[in-house]
């Protein structure tokens, strides 16, 4: 299942990722991971949470976060919730990126059956139909 919580900066996003984080990492009985772009969230995740700065991984681009979140899940079978703030400071701005990149992990949630969250900065009207028919807005 796909998550999106999408706003514009400033909306509290962030605060509902880590809210949402936090009480997966309570709830799970196996792993929550949230990936972000730098390492801002260290004291406000919970230490039972997998933070990861997917800077000091050197992934940039869609096709590097598919490739990075797929192998999160084959390398680890209890993986229960992803995470992912900054989605488009990663993938880029290009919905049409936006809207395959949702189709794939829909595929690959599926398939690891694995709840996946993704922190989009855009306007809820800006995201296109065919994400809002696969995704579940938070």
């Amino acid at each position: 299942m796909i998550h999106l919580i999408v706003g514009k900066k400033g909306t509290g996003k962030t605060k509902r990722l880590v809210a949402q984080a936090n009480e997966a990492a309570q709830k799970s009985s196996g792993n929550v991971v949230v990936i972000e772009k730098g390492s801002q969230l260290t004291y406000d995740i919970s230490h039972d949470v997998r933070l990861v700065d997917i800077d000091s991984y050197g992934i940039q681009g869609v096709e590097a976060l598919e490739g990075f979140l797929c192998g999160i899940c084959a390398g680890n079978y209890d993986v229960t919730d992803i995470f992912v703030d900054s989605t488009l400071k990663i993938i880029g701005q290009d919905m049409n990126v936006l809207t395959g990149f949702v189709q794939k992990l829909d595929r690959l949630s599926s398939l690891a059956d694995t709840k996946m969250t993704l922190l989009v900065s855009a306007d809820q009207s800006a995201i296109p139909e065919e994400i809002k028919k696969i995704s579940v807005s938070t």
